[in-house]
């Protein structure tokens, strides 16, 4: 039997993929969640053998960002990126974090299983144009292990504010939000904007979309 956690914020989407692994009996829906932190708690309390995890997730902790701190925290608990990018960011970063998995959601309920099956017996799975960009990547002479850069040193409650002023929300409206001071929530964003060396909400919106904390589309 091997136990899987959904984490996606769309009912349906989360209501499909449960019911294509309900019609195996190897499979067993133990959680599932729309919330980056949830997740992580999830991942903490139920401990499942999968997690499949989608990239965007509303609030204050995207997907990338909840897959690396259930790598660390509950590292016997294999993460899967489950989205509809390519990105060779969102590739790099996932990898680079410790994701076991990158499987497109345009895949077939047959390819999902196996990348679960897979994944749960230790080994990677990666959708084959996921596989051909890492390819690319090689031959460009890139690595995946690449030094950290600006975003990597941000604190988790950095990546949070970012995250939320990235999708367009006030000072005023995070402290509320993550409840904090407004004055906190302020410092905050006034670190990290150091930190990247940015000056102006455009920039930092063009920087998230980059680093795979939103969406050009907002899904």
């Amino acid at each position: 039997m091997i136990r899987v956690a959904i984490v996606d914020d769309h009912d349906l989407v989360r209501a499909g993929i449960r019911a294509i692994l309900e019609q195996d009996p190897q499979f067993q829906i133990v959680g599932e969640t729309g919330d980056g932190q949830e997740a992580i708690r999830l991942a903490a309390r139920v401990r499942p053998d999968v997690i499949l995890m989608d990239v965007h997730l509303p609030g204050g902790l995207g997907g990338l960002d909840a897959a690396e701190s259930i790598v660390h925290d509950t590292p016997e608990v294999r993460v899967i990126v489950l989205t509809q990018y390519e990105n060779r960011e969102y590739i790099r970063r996932a990898l680079r974090i410790g994701a076991r998995g990158y499987l497109l959601k345009r895949s077939a309920a047959s390819e999902l299983m196996d990348a679960i099956r897979t994944v749960h017996a230790g080994q990677r799975y990666l959708h084959p144009s996921v596989a051909d960009e890492l390819v690319d990547l090689v031959t460009a002479g890139k690595s995946i292990d690449e030094a950290q850069d600006e975003y990597d040193r941000l604190t988790p409650r950095e990546r949070q504010v970012f995250k939320l002023l990235a999708e367009g929300k006030t000072s005023r409206e995070i402290s509320k939000y993550l409840s904090i001071s407004l004055k906190t929530a302020m410092t905050h964003r006034t670190n990290l904007m150091e930190k990247l060396n940015m000056h102006t909400r455009s920039e930092l919106i063009r920087y998230a979309v980059r680093k795979a904390v939103i969406s050009v589309d907002g899904t």
